[in-house]
């Protein structure tokens, strides 16, 4: 038997500042992430190294940041670095409560001025199937994004069983959907919160959200519930809503 309910939640976190990059808010989000209590979590736009922010705020986290979030509470973590630089480097990160039996960083780059990745982790979640695990956060362009998706799309099917259990979250940058319309026909996929009129929740900025770029895909569960974490704190914390889906194996 497959667990029962497993609560997810994806996050652009902003590199750990607030809109505008007003303020530090690296601990606030810790805080608020352990308040919501997912059992994976997606975060997009992660700090891993950043020596001028470590040099210029006293309370910056000794530790990079997927590491600082995930200490004691969720076990295992993966990190992938994106775009690097003298000082530093971001990416996407997969926390997780169950082990992460095997990760790696997709290079999807398709314009060498915007770097990005595809981190991928099978997640050995108890009492079922492993389930395969995607971080993505997309180009700002419609033809990279395209490119990006049909990259993504090769390598599952690839590296996992047309079956087998998938999830994908992220930050889609997918203002016209065209990119969920591709994956949902080549993968199998459902987007959570596309049963509400057809189409993905507004989740940015993350005060009063217009826009529709942050996106959970499934394949093999069913929806028990979903939300979208806007306004205050949230809106403190990141430009970008966190979302969350509770989530039940297909049969359970």
């Amino acid at each position: 038997m497959f667990p029962p309910d497993l609560h997810i939640t994806t996050f652009n976190i902003h590199k750990g500042f607030s809109q505008f990059n007003r303020r530090m808010m690296v601990h606030e989000l810790r805080e608020s992430l352990r308040h919501l209590n997912p059992d994976i979590v997606f975060l997009q736009e992660v700090q891993g190294l950043h020596l001028g922010h470590a040099e210029n705020h006293d309370d910056w986290p000794d530790s990079a940041q997927h590491e600082f979030l995930a200490e004691d509470v969720w076990s295992d973590s993966a990190y992938g670095h994106n775009v690097l630089y003298d000082h530093g480097h971001h990416g996407n990160a997969i926390l997780s409560r169950f082990p992460i039996l095997h990760s790696h960083n997709q290079d999807v780059t398709h314009l060498q001025f915007e770097k990005r990745g595809l981190l991928h982790c099978r997640i050995e979640v108890p009492n079922g199937p492993a389930v395969h695990c995607v971080c993505v956060h997309l180009s700002l362009f419609g033809y990279s994004r395209r490119k990006q998706v049909s990259a993504l799309a090769d390598y599952l099917n690839r590296m996992a069983e047309p079956r087998s259990p998938l999830i994908i979250a992220g930050d889609f940058n997918d203002w016209g959907n065209g990119a969920g319309r591709r994956l949902t026909q080549s993968l199998g996929l459902t987007e959570v919160f596309s049963d509400r009129g057809g189409l993905p929740v507004r989740s940015f900025p993350a005060a009063m959200p217009m826009f529709r770029l942050d996106r959970i895909y499934v394949r093999g569960f069913n929806v028990q519930q979903t939300k979208v974490h806007c306004g205050q704190p949230w809106s403190k914390i990141s430009d970008h809503a966190a979302l969350s889906a509770h989530l039940a194996r297909h049969g359970s």
